[in-house]
C-alpha cells in the first residue's frame, strides 16, 4: 500500500505529480476549483483541512500563496501587501502534526531555504528557482551555472530560456520546459515542475518508510 501525501494549496498539480511518481498516493486541497488536478481533490481552506484530516496521511506538502514575495509584486508599491502571508500559520500547523513535511515557495519568502532547486539541475530548459523547507534532511543537487539568458515573461525569443510566469508563451514550449502537459497558461505560471518533487519525494518516502518500520 502506497503512503498518502496531503498536497496543500495544490493548484493544478505540478508538485502532486512528482510525489505520485516518487511513490505516494496524493490528495490535493485548494480554496479555488482545480478542474485539471490529476488526483483526488478537495475544495476548501487548506489549513482547516489539515487541522481536521492530518491523521489520515503520512506526509505533507504545502505551497502557500507566493504572490506576496514574488518579484512581480515588487513592480508597484503596496502591491505585495494586498496578498496574504500564510507561511508561518501553515508551518505552525504542520509542526503540530509531527508528520514529515515540505513547504515550498519563491526565493525571498520567509521559508528557511533548506533546499534550492532549479530546472537546470534536472535537465529542464528553464531556471525557475524555488526554495523548500522541511523537517527532514533533503539532499541539495549541484547547481549548474546559468549561461543562457532568461526571457522576460511573455517575451521569449530563440536562444533564451523561457520564463514560465505571467502570460508565458509560446504555451507549447512552456509545457515542455516544465514537464507538464495538462495545464493551461495560468496554471503553469503558478506551478512547479514535477521533477522537483520527484527528487524530494524519493527522499521523503524513505523517511516515511523509516518511521513506519
Amino acid at each position: 500500500m502506497r503512503p498518502r501525501l496531503l498536497d496543500l494549496f495544490c493548484g493544478a498539480g505540478g508538485a502532486a505529480m512528482g510525489y505520485h511518481r516518487a511513490g505516494f498516493d496524493v490528495e490535493g486541497v485548494d480554496i479555488a476549483p482545480q478542474p485539471h488536478y490529476p488526483f483526488e481533490f478537495h475544495r476548501g481552506d487548506a489549513r482547516d483541512y489539515l487541522a481536521e484530516h492530518w491523521r489520515e496521511f503520512d506526509a505533507i506538502h504545502a505551497s502557500p500563496p507566493c504572490q506576496r514575495f514574488s518579484a512581480m509584486s515588487a513592480c508597484r508599491p503596496g502591491l505585495a501587501d494586498e496578498y496574504p502571508d500564510l507561511v508561518a500559520a501553515t508551518r505552525g500547523l504542520a509542526d503540530l502534526t509531527g508528520l514529515p513535511y515540505v513547504l515550498e515557495n519563491v526565493p525571498g519568502s520567509p521559508l528557511r531555504p533548506d533546499l534550492t532547486l532549479c530546472g537546470h539541475m534536472f535537465g529542464l530548459k528553464l531556471y525557475r528557482h524555488r526554495i523548500f523547507e522541511s523537517n527532514v534532511p533533503l539532499w541539495q543537487p549541484e547547481h549548474p551555472e546559468h549561461v543562457t539568458p532568461g526571457s522576460k515573461a511573455g517575451h521569449w525569443q530563440p536562444g533564451q530560456i523561457i520564463s514560465v510566469s505571467g502570460h508565458c508563451s509560446p504555451i507549447a514550449l512552456a509545457r515542455e520546459a516544465m514537464g507538464i502537459g495538462w495545464m493551461n497558461r495560468a496554471e503553469l505560471a503558478e506551478s512547479i515542475p514535477p521533477a522537483y518533487t520527484l527528487h524530494i519525494g524519493r527522499q521523503l518516502l524513505a523517511h516515511v518508510e523509516e518511521r513506519a518500520a
